[in-house]
């Protein structure tokens, strides 16, 4: 039943980060512009798309999940300081405590590994 649970557990983080890498590769320029209004250099998009696309990927197969997990981690703190730090505005005080429960989540799987139904479970094998 674990392994269940866990798989279940990764499509649920993953999918987050994949579709938010999606939606920015369909609304590249809005996104960019956006980046840019908050002080980060638009040219890092693409490694951002990069991140979220293929970290989601990644944690939903359950593939080099630690190393993923933690990247995302990582990625969504800073996030939440840089695009959610106006914690006097409810909805981004949400937005941030939100980032940081995703994280709470990364780092468990990152410490516990991906489970049974994983690609890092059938390299062992």
């Amino acid at each position: 039943m674990d392994k269940y649970v866990n798989l279940v557990g990764r499509i649920l983080l993953g999918h987050i980060f994949l579709l938010a890498g999606l939606n920015k590769i369909a609304g590249y320029a809005g996104t960019q512009g956006y980046m840019e209004s908050m002080g980060v250099p638009g040219a890092l998009l693409p490694l951002v798309i990069l991140l979220e696309v293929g970290g989601g990927l990644a944690v939903i197969l359950g593939w080099q999940t630690r190393l993923a997990a933690y990247a995302l981690a990582l990625f969504t703190v800073v996030a939440a300081v840089i695009f959610h730090s106006n914690l006097a505005d409810q909805m981004q005080m949400i937005m941030f405590m939100k980032n940081f429960a995703i994280t709470g989540g990364l780092l468990i799987l990152a410490v516990n590994g991906a489970g049974g139904l994983s690609l890092d479970k059938r390299k062992t094998r």
